[in-house]
Parts: C-alpha cells; sequence; structure tokens
C-alpha cells in the first residue's frame, strides 16, 4: 500500500521512496541502476535549477528524448518546481516538433542527442526560443545538463506544489488535424494514485520488476512508471523497444508486470524467442491503445502464462476509464469488451444529443470523473466541444451491456456505410485476424459506384500467405455478409502512430484521391 500522506502529490514520490527505500532500486536503464536516494538528489538538482533560471509556476518544460532514465528526474523536478513538463512525441517530422513547440512556447527544452539537429531545425523559426539543453550527449549549441545543474547550488527550496498545478502536457498523436495538449493537473493524478491501487493491472507490489517499453510521452509510458515508482517498484526501462529483446529483458529481469500496446504483443509471440522462453515472476501484461484480435490475446495468454488486463482510456482521462480484470478474460463472452468503469469514473453511452442510451443500444462512449483533463492547452473551443455537458467525448462508438460490461465498436468517424448499414471495421478485423496465414488486418472503406462504400480489408500475411478470396470467405462464416470485404489487398506493414493504433486515414489516402469526400 502507498503513503497518499506522505505522496501528496506525484512529485513527492522521490522523496518519500528514498525515506522508506533509500539504498533499493528505483530505475534501472541499459545495466544502470539508480537507487531512490539517487532518484530524490537528482529531482531536487532539477528544481532547484528550474527556480534558479527563473520559473514561474504554470512555464511548460519541453523534452525530446527516446525513453531515457533521465526523464524522470526531470519530470518530478519540473512538477516539484510547480511548472509543466511537455514531453514531445519524437516520432513526428520537424515541422510537427515545430508546431507543438510554437504551441507550447517552453521556456526550456531539454534533449537526448539523438535529436540534436532535429530540435536545432524546428526551434529556427520560433517567435520564442526556449533555452537548450542537453539532457545526455553532447552538442556545441546545447548546454550540458551538469553545467545547467550547477545553477540550482544554494538555491532555496520550491514552495508545495498545488493540486492545481498543471503537471503534465501531453500532445494527443493527431490522427486528424493538428495535435492539441492535453493539460492534466496535480488533482488529475492525486485521484488517480488513489483509483490506481484499486484497479487490476495497477496495483503492485514493494520491489517487483515494472518494465516500461512504451514510449514516455504517451500517457501509457508515463501512468505504468508513476504506478510502480509510487508502490516502491523497480522499473527495468528499454530505449528502443525491439520484440526479441523485450522478451530477453522478462526473462533476465524477471518482470512482474509491464504494459504492451497490442502490436508489440503479436511482435513478441512472432519472433522465434518466446518459444523456450519462461516467466516464472510474470504476474499481468495490461494492453490497451488499440484493439486487440481475440486470436492474438489467446496465443499470448498461453505463451505468457499470466493475468491479462486490458485498459480503456484516453489521454484526456489521463489514461484511465475502463478495464477489463484478469477473471472476466477468462470468463466467456467478455473479449470483446473493455471492461467496467474504474472505481470513482463513470461511463455512458450517449446519442448526438448528448442523452444517456439504454443497454444494447450503440451510441458514443463518454467518460466523466476527476481524472479528466483540465483542458486543451490554448484550445477553448475544442475543450468545450470535448467536455459538452460534463462528459468527455471519446470519439468511440460503443455500447454497454446489462452487467455494465462496455463494448468498443471503433472510431465513430472510421465507420464504413455501405448501402445504408453501418459496418465498424474493429468488428471484421477481429473476424478476419484468426484466418490462416494472416499476421496483421486493417479494414477501411473504399468508393463504391453502388453502394457508396465497400469494405477492404489489408492485409500483412505471414509466409504462407492466404488467397483474397479465402480471407473473404473466413469472414463470411464469422460475420454478416455486408460487414465482410468484398476485396482484399496486401501489405508490407500498417502504418501505425506511436501507440499503436492503425492510421486508416493514411491507409483510405489512396483510394479516395482525386474525389471531393473522404466517404461514401
Amino acid at each position: 500500500m502507498i503513503d497518499l500522506d506522505a505522496i501528496h502529490c506525484l512529485s513527492d514520490i522521490p522523496a518519500a521512496q528514498a525515506r522508506a527505500r533509500g539504498d533499493q532500486i528505483a530505475l534501472l536503464f541499459e545495466g544502470e541502476a539508480t537507487s531512490y536516494a539517487q532518484l530524490e538528489t537528482q529531482t531536487d538538482a532539477v528544481a532547484r535549477a528550474l527556480l534558479a533560471d527563473g520559473a514561474q509556476p504554470g512555464a511548460r518544460i519541453a523534452v525530446l528524448t527516446k525513453n531515457h532514465a533521465l526523464w524522470y528526474p526531470l519530470f518530478f523536478g519540473t512538477a516539484r518546481a510547480r511548472a509543466c513538463l511537455m514531453p514531445v512525441n519524437w516520432r513526428l517530422s520537424v515541422p510537427e516538433v515545430a508546431f507543438i513547440l510554437e504551441d507550447g512556447a517552453p521556456s526550456h527544452l531539454f534533449v537526448g542527442e539523438d535529436f540534436f539537429a532535429a530540435a536545432l531545425e524546428a526551434v529556427a523559426g520560433m517567435s520564442r526560443r526556449p533555452q537548450l539543453i542537453a539532457l545526455y550527449g553532447a552538442h556545441p549549441e546545447f548546454l550540458p545538463l551538469d553545467m545547467w545543474l550547477a545553477r540550482g547550488a544554494g538555491q532555496a527550496s520550491p514552495d508545495r506544489p498545488s493540486l492545481d498545478d498543471d503537471v503534465l502536457q501531453l500532445y494527443t498523436s493527431g490522427t486528424t488535424g493538428r495535435p492539441k495538449g492535453v493539460v492534466l493537473t496535480n488533482f488529475n493524478y492525486r485521484r488517480f494514485m488513489e483509483m490506481a491501487t484499486g484497479v487490476d493491472g495497477f496495483a503492485y507490489e514493494a520491489g517487483e520488476t515494472v518494465m516500461i517499453v512504451m514510449p514516455l510521452f504517451h500517457v501509457a509510458g508515463t501512468n505504468v512508471s508513476f504506478a510502480g515508482l509510487m508502490q516502491g517498484g523497480r522499473i527495468v526501462l528499454i530505449k528502443d523497444f525491439t520484440p526479441a529483446g523485450a522478451v530477453a529483458t522478462m526473462v533476465a529481469e524477471q518482470v512482474s508486470h509491464s504494459f504492451l500496446a497490442p502490436a508489440m504483443i503479436l511482435m513478441m509471440l512472432q519472433t522465434p524467442e518466446i518459444a523456450d522462453a519462461r516467466f516464472p515472476r510474470l504476474r499481468s501484461i495490461a494492453y490497451g491503445a488499440s484493439p486487440i484480435a481475440e486470436d492474438v490475446l489467446a496465443r499470448a495468454q498461453t505463451a505468457f502464462g499470466c493475468d491479462f488486463v486490458q485498459f480503456y482510456g484516453m489521454t484526456e482521462s489521463a489514461g484511465a476509464g475502463s478495464y477489463l480484470s484478469p477473471a472476466a478474460h477468462r470468463a466467456g463472452g467478455l473479449l470483446k469488451s473493455c471492461g467496467q468503469p474504474w472505481p470513482g469514473v463513470d461511463i455512458a453511452i450517449l446519442d448526438s444529443e448528448g442523452r444517456e442510451l439504454p443497454v444494447g443500444e450503440i451510441g458514443e462512449i463518454a467518460i466523466r470523473g476527476d481524472i479528466v483533463m483540465k483542458g486543451y492547452w490554448r484550445r477553448d473551443e475544442a475543450t468545450v466541444e470535448a467536455l459538452a455537458g460534463g462528459w468527455l467525448r471519446t470519439g468511440d462508438a460503443g455500447y454497454a451491456d446489462e452487467n455494465g460490461y462496455f463494448f468498443v465498436h471503433d472510431r465513430i468517424k472510421d465507420m464504413i456505410v455501405s448501402g445504408g448499414e453501418n459496418v465498424y471495421p474493429a468488428e471484421v478485423e477481429n473476424a478476419i485476424a484468426g484466418c490462416p496465414g494472416v499476421a496483421d488486418v486493417a479494414v477501411i472503406g473504399v468508393p463504391d459506384d453502388k453502394w457508396g462504400e465497400a469494405v477492404k480489408a489489408l492485409i500483412v500475411a505471414e509466409d504462407d500467405a492466404p488467397s483474397a478470396e479465402a480471407v473473404i470467405a473466413w469472414a463470411r462464416a464469422r460475420i454478416a455478409g455486408y460487414k465482410a470485404p468484398k476485396t482484399v489487398d496486401f501489405l508490407d506493414a500498417l502504418p501505425r502512430n506511436p501507440s499503436g493504433k492503425v492510421l486508416r486515414r493514411e491507409l483510405r489516402a489512396a483510394y479516395w484521391a482525386g474525389r471531393d469526400r473522404a466517404v461514401g
């Protein structure tokens, strides 16, 4: 159990754990261990240096780096100085990074050595250029971290953070339009800490090893890290995910818990190393951020031999929402569900007018609770739209059953309308996923002069590739004929964003080129 009197805000975690277990390992990264006492020392140094630089409450502090142990004291120190860390997705193009930096207007930009050139290009045209600091590595235009930290020597301790302080600004993945900065506060995360230990997949024992492979600009990477550290866990951080590397780390470090995107799970199942791997300490694998095929999940349960927990939520809800417990994974008929609400969180199915719909009717899934964001950074109109009526609109179509389990059909915008019938790609993908020879699948709507849109399956095949006819027949045996794909194309890989979601907009583009609309 965590002491929420000692851990009032996230930034209290290093000090509280340094008192409780200072010599124990907090972080293991590329063979180097950081104890809880060392993490507290580093956190304090960051906070003091920011204050020496004149950082004011609410200042944005940006970081552009792959996963690295120094991310943690940077986050905790920034929060302790009452500033707000703004991680930037390093997979974005330079113009996209430039947009985020201009939008967030950070006073400081910490950069890992992989991105010095990109950062310089991104800040070149900024109206107010941030101070550039090398988080690790060296570059003549970036102040080394140790030199910057030295500024804080003799600086007075920061004021105690407030629950109202902005603590984390994560940018949405931007599958359509420009990304928006999601502002999360200390209060959001105070409630997250209070709720998380009562949720399967976030309740860890002190000393257990938690593997982090999700990027730390993503809410899954941050939240599992916070949950592990606040409960006295040992974080094993992976800089670059590879399937074989993740399997080897789980074995060598005796990992007890991890969060994996479904695409990662699939790749790990396909790596030869999984055949002989044994995971005696593994208690849970959490997954989410995108749907998982039932066939993949079944194979994963056999291969890893641990509990599985599905999480459904958004960056805008601090990653919280609903969860499908291990017991529900073992119950019949619930694997297609995203579970039941977290304690303290309300979920409803709303119609287009914002009215709650009864059991079984499809509408938009909406979330309400203390974990819902403060709003979008400098996007008042978008905030009002997203939080209309006090509910966070997810943009997902779904329904609830009589036992309070929620089921996601698909993103509302990705729904295919063919001959007046609604077809949800996720349902078709789930039907195809178990087809022999199919490694990965995405379904989109393509133009059809007769039906408006027709269902097309895009397949990544295994070595023994199925025919298009075999895929269609497999689907038709499992779902209604009008939902089954009419055509099948084969690709080498599916485009995905950093959280693993298939970029259907990119897949549709080639088929809708030259048309006024991208739907039928």
